[in-house]
């Protein structure tokens, strides 16, 4: 799965998306379906016209790409279990971040992400390595 933060990072061509949509080619690649709001809410909230339109542009031509996938029950449990360990740790990440990591636990996904941070506290939320795709 993609994270936000590696979706950003391509479009704003600090990352390499296609080496790294080839290292997982024999992999399903998806996205969160929060992972789409964020993506579509940064289009929305940019500043002037032409940016907005570059950003819905690159935007709805991945998300045409790569499925996004559902935040059902199966993810909701997940994410239930997630937010009480992390709470009951003391380890919470943000609300958002929680969910990403539950759909990919609950897909059986590893997570691409440039926020390796936060989402190590996910108790088996398997990361991609990202340093050789960032330019």
């Amino acid at each position: 799965m993609l994270d936000t933060s590696v979706v950003v990072a391509a479009e704003r061509r600090s990352l390499a998306l296609e080496p790294l949509l080839a290292s997982v080619a024999e992999e399903a690649v998806g996205l969160a379906a929060v992972t789409a709001s964020e993506l579509l809410h940064g289009c929305h909230r940019a500043g002037d016209p032409g940016t907005r339109a570059r950003r819905f542009a690159f935007v709805e031509a991945l998300l045409e790409l790569i499925p996004v996938l559902d935040f059902g029950l199966a993810e909701a449990r997940r994410h239930a279990e997630l937010w009480a360990t992390l709470a009951r740790d003391g380890t919470m990440i943000g609300a958002h971040d929680l969910m990403i990591g539950a759909t990919a636990l609950a897909r059986g996904y590893a997570l691409a992400t440039l926020n390796a941070r936060d989402f190590r506290r996910i108790p088996g939320l398997r990361l991609v390595e990202m340093e050789r795709f960032v330019v």
